[in-house]
């Protein structure tokens, strides 16, 4: 007789870009193409069995503490990286559940924190010897300027935000006045600090892993750039990952990445293994990276908690390595369940 599973009581936790209340009905929003990973998410849980409900906060943490008691998830399956439309607080909720003593999917506080700071991770990586872009953060209500050892061409984008929230071809700049222009810029549109930093002409690749002490990587993926003209920069800006006319224009596609050599790939896994680690990683995480002609693995920022819907990277690239979607959903829900915490 095989082993069956305990089933578990997972509560779903969402952001909402307005207020909400306790038994709010999502169905409408969970039609949409905006609530996709939620709905993936939810569709998963529930065909493995689960006992499933869900809860959208915005401003009031208190409604997740009722919600907490009185359903008694066994984990929460956490999907929320805002709060109050925020999402430098997505490490706040983390640090709540943290408090609570509830178990929860995916990264905890500390990993999220030294992600979300493009600065103090890169900080980290390059003291372990790991390959970063030379940088500089400048702050708002600071003079701004570029350390004369900061070289051209040079990306220019916000510190602290996510999902290539702010970058665009302006974001490539390659004089001082550019540079200027693009930090007021990001200063003033997005009330965030600016991480400048060098751009590095190469494969833009992005690998994914999850798991602990054990952990388990995925195929790579790749973003390619058919169109673009060889002189002209290659960089993964916002419209690139979710205009899909923009896509379409000048060839952007992820696929997985063709034409590794396999001791660079095995040298790839083995940084993002190493990287993982240094930055407190747990869950399940991206890492973007950039390879050089001459096979230098360049970190780029590390994503805890990417994007989980179905048809994304991470999703694709564990379906890739022999693990279906809703198998996925319960491993991650699992390993939260037995994740020490604090």
């Amino acid at each position: 007789m095989t082993h069956q599973k305990k089933k578990l009581k997972v509560l779903a936790l969402f952001d909402a870009i307005a207020p909400t209340t306790l038994d709010q009905d999502l169905s409408e929003e969970l039609l949409t193409e905006d609530w996709k990973t939620e709905t993936n998410v939810l569709s998963a849980l529930r065909e493995l069995g689960h006992t499933t409900e869900y809860l959208a906060i915005f401003d009031n943490l208190d409604l997740l503490r009722q919600k907490m008691e009185g359903f008694q998830p066994d984990v929460i399956f956490n999907l929320a990286d805002q709060f109050k439309n925020n999402r430098a607080f997505d490490q706040n909720i983390v640090s709540f559940l943290e408090m609570y003593g509830v178990p929860f999917t995916g990264c905890g506080s500390t990993g999220l924190t030294l992600c979300k700071h493009k600065g103090i991770s890169k900080k980290i990586l390059s003291y372990h010897r790991i390959h970063t872009p030379a940088f500089v953060i400048v702050a708002r209500g600071k003079r701004i300027t570029r350390p004369a050892k900061l070289r051209f061409p040079i990306l220019v984008k916000p510190l602290k935000e996510e999902a290539s929230l702010g970058i665009s071809q302006a974001s490539f700049v390659s004089n001082d006045e550019q540079f200027k222009e693009r930090v007021q810029f990001i200063h003033d549109k997005y009330a965030n600090d600016v991480i400048a930093e060098e751009y590095i002409h190469g494969r833009e690749l992005y690998v994914s892993l999850m798991g602990d002490l054990r952990l388990q990587e995925f195929p790579i993926r790749e973003l390619v750039f058919k169109e673009v003209p060889p002189d002209e920069p290659k960089i993964a800006t916002f419209k690139a990952k979710w205009d899909d006319e923009y896509r379409e224009r000048w060839g952007l596609k992820n696929q997985f990445a063709e034409d590794l050599d396999s001791a660079v790939a095995r040298n790839i896994q083995q940084t993002c293994k190493r990287i993982y680690r240094l930055l407190t990683l747990d869950g399940y995480a991206r890492m973007d990276l950039r390879l050089t002609a001459n096979n230098e693995v360049y970190f780029i920022e590390a994503n805890p908690n990417p994007i989980l819907a179905a048809d994304e990277d991470f999703a694709l690239s564990a379906a890739k390595a022999g693990v279906p979607y809703p198998q996925l959903i319960d491993r991650i829900a699992r390993h939260g369940l037995r994740t020490e915490r604090g």
